[in-house]
């Protein structure tokens, strides 16, 4: 076929999938991600509104009264559209691009109004590729374990798949590098499954949380292989909430006059 004749990849639905290629390294500098923990909602949005940000799930409820168009929107949940059917919806319309699990593009009300990319799992490594391959793409432990240890690991490269730590705030973070960004600043990832989410209410439907009991098994020795593989001059990591689960020395936590004067 010849290349002016080529169109976007289309699912049973006509709906238009863009290739993460597309995405890769548009962009530099600082993003914010901002995540469901309770202290997400005491970030002023508004005021870093300039500057790009990546949200999930039911945190794009902050970016519905500013008006602010999120660069993007990350969902790998295949209950949360049912669950919040607002919210998602929400997320469609106004997000610039938007990463979903590739099962969700079986949900009849989905309808992105900005680029969709459907996110595949990053392949398990063999024994063999273990022992004698070190891939610089999809960034793993350089050391023998588990079947588990096997199947965490960071992606620089989304084309070929993400990394689940059981929290869509380490799939951000797999975007924001994936996207180009340098320096990256984490808003509401808290991971206190006790705190809850800062947008449900008492009485209003409220989607299972698992955090607890992934925290010691994935999200924790995932983002130990960020912090000691990943996190570099080149790619910096930075944590805004003091009551966050993650430990200082894996995520340096910093203030808002700290970033300030960061970006």
């Amino acid at each position: 076929m010849d290349v002016a004749q080529k169109k976007p990849s289309l699912t049973t639905r006509q709906l238009a999938v863009h290739d993460f290629d597309e995405c890769r390294n548009i962009q530099k500098g600082p993003v914010f991600i901002i995540a469901s923990g309770a202290s997400a909602k005491d970030f002023p949005l508004e005021k870093y509104a300039d500057v790009p940000m990546i949200t999930m799930n039911g945190a794009i409820s902050m970016f519905v009264e500013p008006d602010i168009k999120p660069f993007f929107y990350a969902c790998t949940d295949d209950d949360f559209c049912r669950q919040q059917p607002y919210l998602f919806a929400e997320a469609m319309r106004r997000s610039q691009r938007i990463a979903l699990w590739k099962d969700l593009v079986r949900y009849e009300a989905l309808a992105p109004e900005g680029e969709l990319y459907l996110l595949t799992q990053a392949p398990k490594l063999s024994w063999g590729e273990l022992l004698f391959r070190r891939d610089k793409e999809l960034v793993r432990r350089r050391k023998l374990g588990t079947g588990r240890n096997r199947s965490l690991g960071f992606s620089k490269n989304l084309k070929r798949g993400f990394f689940d730590a059981r929290t869509v705030a380490y799939l951000a973070l797999q975007i924001a590098y994936h996207a180009g960004f340098t320096k990256v600043f984490l808003v509401g990832v808290d991971l206190d499954q006790s705190a809850g989410r800062f947008y449900e209410k008492a009485g209003a439907v409220v989607s299972p949380c698992n955090l607890d009991d992934h925290f010691h098994t994935r999200i924790l020795p995932s983002f130990e292989i960020m912090a000691k593989y990943v996190m570099d001059d080149d790619f910096q990591v930075y944590n805004l909430s003091g009551s966050s689960r993650i430990p200082g020395e894996l995520v340096p936590q910093v203030t808002l006059d700290q970033i300030d004067r960061m970006i």
